[in-house]
């Protein structure tokens, strides 16, 4: 009797799809990864072993690779790794099946974790094993190194020379690294996308020339603290990386107005440029990123002092930078009126402007801003000394999404100010360093509590962080009522308000003064932090601290134990039993208050 034909069995061989194979590619510039987006770099994967140690038998093999799940189309498998939070999960998926482990072993090695030396050796170990199952060198996508700066040298970057499918590579504050170390690993790395050598010292044009070699298709560069480039080795990366979206070259003080304008005519891509502190930037590098980089969406030029009027005066006419969102003109001096007129007019979405110590400014450039009306959400106007508090109002009004607003060392702010910024529904953060005009008032607008028996009680204050140093009119009882009303208060500076740092049992909840301080400095330094916040409003709720009739300890408090009535009574301690809303806002408008830039000490 004739057998029937015997099936034919398929070898793991036959059926195993790849995913190099059958997968869409990446787009070649994309901004973020399309497997993992996740806030640090380090935190994303494990450096595994290989995976000749993940061993399975062939008939736990076969079961899986017949199973319904395994047929699934590598697209949808990524796409369900993906999800997984936790390295560990996608090993144990390498362990399933060898299409399982074809489309999760990219994902695992994408983005190695080198948070610690054993980890690093791991990941060293398996890039430079020859007879490993994958060719781990070329899956790593992403090198983050900056966990471990302190120990990392030429040496020890050696082994990722044969890494050439890098696409961002983290070496901030590695500082033992030289031009030798950081350019084995540039050189061939043609997919290079980001490169951040922040602090490297000793890094030079060297450098950078061999970044404007080897990677074209870079998008962002920072070099912060890089003090010896210079223009010859930025203009061979400006021509070169045409597709350049982010640059930062904080601190490198030799950087002039040659390399940065060779960035503006090559570069037309660029979303964002931070010049802080190249003191040999002038006017004409502003006009021609402006001119030239109508993406533009972020501008930081701080301490560039050298910039005046002209940078925007002298603007092509009818020039609009509808992207652009944020500008940062701290401590350009000479800037007036007249070129912060100009800013709103040609960008008129900008959300966050900071003209701290810009000391020419006056209400004129004030009321120009209210212009953006619900685009500002940050506004930094320290050290402005001209400007009064019929500006502030003004700016309230018409701006009420600002998040965000600082006016320390504003000597003329008053109260009539801070009682109007306490309207805004959306403030989060306020600086009123040195505003030593202000009162328990202010505190009481920024705490929303009223002195009238019969008043709604308004919602809880959505203020986190509050810095009120110098206001030396300030009382104990105004900062426990802020306390009360602030539920999501975390950070609140005190120092040189005699009613706290003179209190060594409300001192014992500030954070540690920074060492470099003098000790006149660390004897008034005050601020509470974190958890301290937290633990210093307990502390005052407990304790019976006021000696003043009509107090929150009045007795009827017992009575009902609200928060806001035991701030009326405190309310009534200090002497502010009427909101003085009798008193004409608009009449007084004019003589008063100014930002300021917060000094946080």
């Amino acid at each position: 009797m004739t057998r029937p034909p015997q099936a034919t069995l398929q070898t793991s061989e036959t059926i195993s799809v790849s995913s190099s194979s059958s997968s869409p590619e990446r787009a070649v510039y994309d901004d973020t990864d399309f497997f993992n987006a996740q806030r640090n770099d380090s935190q994303s994967s494990l450096g595994v072993a290989s995976l000749r140690d993940m061993t399975m038998s062939s008939s736990l093999e076969l079961e899986h690779r017949i199973s319904p799940v395994s047929r699934l189309p590598p697209e949808v498998l990524i796409y369900c790794f993906v999800k997984l939070n936790s390295s560990h999960d996608l090993r144990s998926c390498m362990l399933v099946s060898k299409t399982w482990s074809s489309n999760a072993v990219d994902l695992l090695w994408h983005r190695p974790l080198c948070d610690t030396w054993a980890h690093l050796l791991n990941v060293v170990q398996s890039v430079r094993k020859e007879d490993s199952y994958y060719p781990y060198f070329a899956l790593v996508k992403r090198l983050n190194l900056s966990n471990l700066s302190d120990q990392i040298s030429d040496g020890t970057v050696q082994p990722f020379m044969c890494c050439k499918r890098i696409e961002r590579l983290t070496l901030t504050g590695c500082t033992r690294l030289t031009d030798h170390g950081v350019v084995s690993i540039v050189n061939g790395s043609n997919s290079l996308l980001a490169l951040d050598i922040t602090g490297l010292d000793a890094v030079t044009d060297h450098t950078l020339g061999a970044v404007a070699e080897h990677c074209p298709r870079l998008q962002g560069l920072n070099i912060t603290d890089c003090s010896k480039v210079t223009d010859e080795s930025l203009i061979a990366v400006a021509k070169r990386c045409r597709h350049l979206k982010r640059l930062k070259l904080n601190n490198c003080t030799l950087v002039t107005d040659e390399s940065v304008t060779t960035v503006a005519r090559h570069c037309p891509a660029m979303l964002e440029i931070d010049l802080h502190n190249c003191r040999q930037i002038t006017n004409e590098s502003i006009t021609a990123l402006l001119s030239r980089g109508r993406q533009l969406r972020e501008l930081r030029v701080a301490h560039c002092s050298s910039i005046t009027n002209s940078a925007f005066l002298e603007l092509r006419p009818h020039l609009a930078f509808d992207s652009l969102r944020i500008l940062d003109l701290t401590a350009c001096y000479q800037l007036q009126d007249e070129a912060v007129e100009k800013i709103i007019e040609t960008s008129p979405r900008l959300r966050n402007l900071v003209l701290a110590k810009c000391k020419d400014i006056t209400d004129r450039s004030v009321l120009a801003i209210t212009r953006l009306g619900k685009n500002l959400h940050y506004i930094h106007l320290g050290h402005c000394a001209q400007i009064t508090d019929a500006a502030v109002i003004q700016l309230v009004r018409m701006c009420n999404r600002i998040r965000y607003i600082d006016l320390a060392c504003c000597h003329r702010l008053t109260d009539q100010s801070v009682k109007q910024l306490a309207t805004l529904p959306k403030l989060r953060r306020i600086g009123l360093v040195k505003c030593q005009a202000i009162t328990d008032r202010s505190i009481m607008a920024l705490a929303k509590m009223t002195s009238e028996p019969t008043a709604k009680a308004p919602a809880p204050s959505l203020l986190e962080r509050v810095h009120l140093s110098y206001c030396v009119h300030l009382t104990l009882q105004g900062i426990h009522a802020l306390l009360i009303r602030c539920p999501k208060l975390t950070h609140l500076s005190l120092t040189g308000v005699q009613a706290f740092f003179l209190r060594e049992d409300l001192t014992a909840f500030c954070r540690e003064p920074p060492q470099e301080f003098t000790d006149h400095q660390r004897h008034m330094f005050c601020v509470f932090s974190g958890p301290k916040v937290n633990k210093l409003r307990d502390y005052l709720n407990s304790e019976s601290l006021y000696d003043t009739e009509g107090t929150m300890y009045d007795d009827r408090e017992g009575e009902s134990g609200d928060a806001d009535q035991q701030v009326t009574g405190m309310m009534h301690a200090t002497g502010l039993g009427v909101d003085d809303d009798e008193m004409n806002e608009e009449d007084e408008a004019g003589e008063g208050s100014q930002y300021g830039a917060e000094a946080d000490v």
